[in-house]
């Protein structure tokens, strides 16, 4: 009953942040809103890696797969203050699903084989140093994952941006939603800045907080991309309204650099 009960509540808490005084384009409005879970895994160097990736490859995206849930992102941080870090994004119309996916993967006996040596890891020799998990509501402005088209035969190397703003009070985080769902996507899209997902964080840490993914080809186009957002006059108007400002709105931005391990979906 609990549970039900904060599901309930959350979805609530998603649909007041998303919504807004915002109506959905009509493309928005016909897909289902999913949410997200992002697990972070803070590691060492050394067998942990190998232990993780297994893992992921083996047990947790098959099994969560296996619920209906695709596609499953996992990246490791490429550039920031906490290397090595691996990152798992899980994709569901159900936010009691991402809760309970502890429970439904225990239940699960190809899991339990394939997890083990990682779940079952001895205190002498940890398959990580911390685990850390969020539940983020996606926008409606993008309600559901878009993993990017591969646009070669051969396999590239992508960046993947992952960027988490922190907001001073719930008035200036929901502002900031309303800005990203009303123009600020549309600016992104425009201007080459390719969402996979934006999440607004449920629970987690730094609340109250939206975090939101772009993967890029190349830093090149990386570069140029957000430097043509940046200068974008509607960008600038924008962001320069009353209310709108950084300063009034965002009291801090983390911006990490990831890439795809071997077993991502994404």
């Amino acid at each position: 009953m609990q549970r039900r009960a904060f599901v309930k509540s959350a979805l609530a808490t998603a649909g007041a942040a998303s919504t807004s005084t915002f109506a959905a384009p009509l493309e928005a409005a016909q897909q289902p809103q999913q949410f997200y879970e992002l697990c972070k895994y803070k590691l060492r160097n050394g067998p942990q890696l190998a232990l993780a990736q297994g893992y992921f490859e083996h047990a947790l995206i098959p099994a969560l797969n296996r619920l209906s849930s695709s596609p499953i992102g996992a990246f490791k941080l490429d550039i920031g203050p906490e290397t090595p870090t691996y990152y798992v994004l899980i994709p569901s119309t159900s936010a009691e699903l991402l809760l309970s996916l502890d429970t439904r993967l225990a239940a699960d006996p190809e899991y339990i084989k394939g997890a083990a040596g990682f779940r079952d890891a001895p205190a002498s020799a940890p398959a990580f140093q911390r685990a850390e998990r969020s539940l983020l509501s996606a926008f409606t402005g993008w309600p559901t994952l878009t993993a990017p088209k591969s646009t070669t035969a051969k396999p590239i190397k992508r960046i993947y941006q992952l960027r988490t703003y922190e907001s001073p009070s719930q008035v200036a985080h929901q502002r900031k939603i309303q800005m990203f769902n009303e123009a600020e996507i549309a600016i992104f899209t425009r201007n080459g800045l390719n969402p996979i997902f934006f999440g607004n964080t449920l629970i987690g840490t730094r609340m109250p907080s939206l975090t939101y993914m772009l993967v890029f080809d190349t830093l090149t186009e990386l570069t140029d991309h957000w430097a043509a957002f940046s200068a974008d006059a509607e960008w600038k108007e924008l962001s320069h309204k009353p209310g709108n400002t950084d300063a009034e709105i965002v009291s801090n931005i983390s911006n990490l650099y990831l890439s795809a391990l071997s077993c991502s979906q994404i």
